[in-house]
């Protein structure tokens, strides 16, 4: 039986230990800059909370999370409960047919799970899937076609957690019953939601089942305060709460899924769809001022080089050189460029390549890349080539954050690559499909639609996983976790996760401040620095000055990051999206 709180969605009442103006009004000012507490200087307040917290990037989800912990459940259960409920409430990212990682920390055992619910590509997929007779790269073929679709994981992903992470206080029917509820009886479309529909309209409007749901008869997408009503979707939520993951992978959701990628010009076949398992992985550790850093390692791309990033950036004085100004932009943009360069050689999935982890993530590796950076000069991306790294032996996804009473910590990225992925809902399902296979390399000199190169290491190839930059990432601090955040972003992913990371331990921020810092973004090629608005005209020209090609881009990103200090847990939601938020008690 569920518990009277997951009736009462709106309930948003006691989300903070204390009114949070009262707290900063009386609270000390911080003399130590790189003590990131809520003070008096705070630009920018974090929620706050006690005992626990959960950042997502819709409220509803947000909600039904700190509901399940308040209810007893861990973060486990929450975290399962938000997965399926962002799949109703925001459905350009949430999924069930998609994919993604999850990171568990286990305050009890110290234990960390790296959990792959990757996408793989089908049994058919040759390493030409994507190219035309004269070997030319066809984008429509991974981009806006069923060879796009990868098998999806999220479904098993999630339900995997909940067996052997899950604290056993609830069913997976009971975590799965207030998305099934949204679902079945609708909900009222907000800003954010109706502009991301408006904004999609032509993908989605391709697809007949597509149109059913999220369109008007006469053509036009729903808007606001309209009521977004998903009855084929709640009969699938209803069916994997009744029969599990089996429901959805060995049943009718999966011959339709089938069914419907077939018809779109995949290759998919119910042999792919029925044998798709999740793979327990060994995290990523690395070392940053004297924390622990756990992250995801391949096929996301994402933690080896946040940890990269770090080893390279640690020696450097940021604090002292100060945030966002033009001499850390400049050490932190030369930085990402020896990194990604690496991420275009070596990267890949580890079930079928060699990816040299130990290279990559080493401390003498780092201080190799970092004797090239030049404190007085930005390096052409030409002239950077991938690191001996053998010698030393992955913009519509989403995040969300929690932290549980007892101190158990998930960090969860999952995606359906475009927004809306494919666009494709798999007729009488409810599901959206991905078109997560893009994220391979079609060819060595191709660009995907995040303009990132890739080698033969993320070449296609059957039930592969395509390389991803997401990058949840857990930070401990003397054995407990002190930092819990990850965002999307596509292949900025791993510089916003890093500056998130810097910003509070290097610069002293609080959640929200970070996450309302402007943010820069360079991955080797095209050969660009990527700032957003609010980096001061002077530092741009200093940048200039240095040799950089800037470029004022749009906002990236909707990190969701949870932070202990002082015996408080401080959430923030991103700024950059409406409808997200963090709530705690």
């Amino acid at each position: 039986m569920i518990f009277p709180l997951f009736g009462r969605l709106a309930f948003a009442a006691c989300i903070v230990v204390a009114p949070a103006q009262t707290f900063f009004a009386q609270a000390q000012p911080v003399v130590d800059s790189a003590a990131p507490i809520p003070s008096g200087w705070a630009r920018a307040l974090p929620v706050l909370g006690r005992k626990a917290m959960v950042a997502s990037q819709e409220i509803k989800a947000s909600q039904i999370g700190l509901d399940v912990l308040k209810g007893g459940g861990n973060a486990v259960d929450a975290a399962v409960a938000v997965g399926f409920a962002l799949a109703v409430t925001l459905p350009r990212a949430g999924n069930l047919g998609g994919g993604g990682f999850m990171l568990v920390r286990l305050a009890d055992t110290g234990k960390t799970i790296a959990i792959d619910y990757r996408e793989t590509a089908p049994l058919d997929t040759p390493r030409d899937v994507f190219l035309d007779a004269g070997g030319n790269f066809v984008p429509q073929r991974s981009q806006t076609s069923g060879l796009g679709v990868g098998v999806p994981g999220t479904v098993a992903g999630l339900a995997l957690a909940h067996a052997r992470y899950g604290s056993g206080r609830f069913a997976l029917a009971e975590l799965l019953a207030p998305a099934i509820a949204l679902a079945r009886d609708g909900f009222i479309i907000d800003d954010e939601l109706a502009d991301s529909l408006t904004q999609s309209s032509r993908r989605l409007g391709r697809w007949a089942p597509t149109r059913a749901i999220f369109f008007h008869p006469d053509g036009k997408p729903l808007g606001r305060e309209e009521r977004l009503v998903q009855a084929d979707l709640a009969r699938t939520l209803q069916v994997i709460a009744q029969q599990g993951p089996d429901g959805f992978y060995k049943g009718a959701a999966g011959e339709r899924i089938v069914e419907a990628v077939r018809a779109a010009g995949g290759r998919m076949t119910l042999d792919d769809i029925r044998t798709y398992r999740v793979v327990e992985r060994e995290p990523l550790r690395g070392t940053f001022r004297g924390r622990e850093i756990l992250a995801m390692p391949p096929p996301s791309s994402g933690g080896v080089h946040v940890i990269q990033l770090l080893n390279m950036l640690e020696p450097f004085s940021m604090r002292e050189m100060g945030s966002n100004s033009a001499a850390t932009i400049h050490v932190m943009s030369e930085a990402m460029k020896l990194a990604y360069v690496d991420r275009s050689e070596y990267l890949g999935d580890p079930d079928f390549v060699h990816v040299p982890l130990r290279g990559l993530l080493s401390k003498d590796y780092a201080a190799k890349q970092r004797a090239q950076i030049s404190l007085e000069r930005a390096r052409p991306s030409a002239e950077i080539k991938p690191g001996d790294a053998p010698a030393f032996e992955s913009d519509q996804t989403t995040h969300y954050s929690i932290v549980d009473e007892r101190g158990n910590a998930v960090s969860n990225t999952y995606t359906l690559n475009f927004s809306y992925g494919l666009g494709l809902v798999a007729e009488g399902t409810g599901v959206l499909l991905n078109n997560e296979l893009d994220d391979f390399a079609a060819r060595r000199d191709v660009f995907n639609a995040y303009g990132m190169l890739g080698g033969d290491a993320n070449a296609p190839g059957p039930r592969k996983r395509p390389l991803s930059s997401m990058s949840p990432t857990i930070v401990v601090k003397d054995g407990q976790v002190e930092l819990v955040t990850g965002s999307p972003g596509g292949s900025r992913i791993i510089t916003i996760v890093l500056q998130a990371i810097l910003d509070i331990i290097e610069h002293g921020m609080n959640p929200a401040e970070a996450a309302a810092s402007p943010r820069i973004h360079h991955q080797w090629q095209p050969d660009e620095l990527r700032v957003e608005r609010g980096i001061s005209v002077d530092t741009i020209r200093l940048l200039e000055g240095m040799g950089h090609k800037v470029r004022v881009q749009q906002a990236a990103g909707s990190v969701q990051t949870i932070y202990r200090s002082n015996g408080l847990l401080m959430g923030a939601s991103d700024p950059r999206q409406r409808g997200g938020a963090a709530l705690g008690y």
